[in-house]
């Protein structure tokens, strides 16, 4: 661990070669692998997993029975809601080894997972959307999408603090306001 400023619990087991931020919280039962990085201001929670070589931006809370397999990259800001889960390769077998088929997941900056919610690999989580509880993600989620269900399909939209946008398309906690793009993304117009 290259960062002494970091807690890390006494149950909990850091690999060498792990580099943690300033002010990270790591609990109980958790393990990080070798040549992961874990960014400033995270809170790791009871039996976590993370690793071997994942990276994991500033400020994310990951939540209790969470595995962050290598392929798997968090943006910063990122919650992983309990026992959430993702997955590294799509046709795994017990007797067939699939270490070379592993496929890159990337949660991008603002990103909420609900509990108990699965995220299948090789797919793109877009800025700030909300995976609703139990959620079974099979495909790339738009930035600022609210998608529930297995599997999941948008069912709104969400601002970047996580209020879900009515038909003015306005965040009720910041007054920032939101438009629907020729692509059907959504876009802050302006802030409030």
């Amino acid at each position: 661990m290259t960062n002494p400023v970091a807690f890390v619990h006494p149950t909990a087991v850091v690999d060498d070669n792990v580099d943690i931020g300033a002010g990270t919280k790591i609990w109980h039962f958790a393990h990080v692998l070798s040549g992961s990085r874990i960014g400033a201001g995270c809170v790791i929670g009871q039996n976590v997993m993370i690793g071997p070589n994942v990276r994991v931006g500033d400020g994310c809370k990951i939540q209790n029975n969470v595995a962050i397999y290598e392929g798997v990259t968090l943006e910063d800001d990122v919650f992983c809601g309990p026992s959430m889960v993702f997955t590294n390769v799509l046709l795994p077998r017990a007797h067939v080894s699939r270490r070379t088929e592993f496929l890159p997941t990337l949660v991008k900056r603002g990103v909420s997972i609900g509990a108990n919610a699965t995220i299948v690999c090789g797919h793109t989580i877009g800025e700030y959307a909300m995976v609703g509880a139990g959620a079974v993600v099979t495909r790339d989620v738009p930035p600022h999408a609210l998608i529930v269900g297995n599997p999941a399909r948008r069912i709104g939209w969400v601002s970047g603090s996580g209020e879900r946008l009515g038909e003015d398309m306005t965040c009720p906690r910041t007054g920032e306001r939101y438009r629907i793009g020729g692509d059907g993304l959504i876009r802050v117009v302006d802030e409030g």
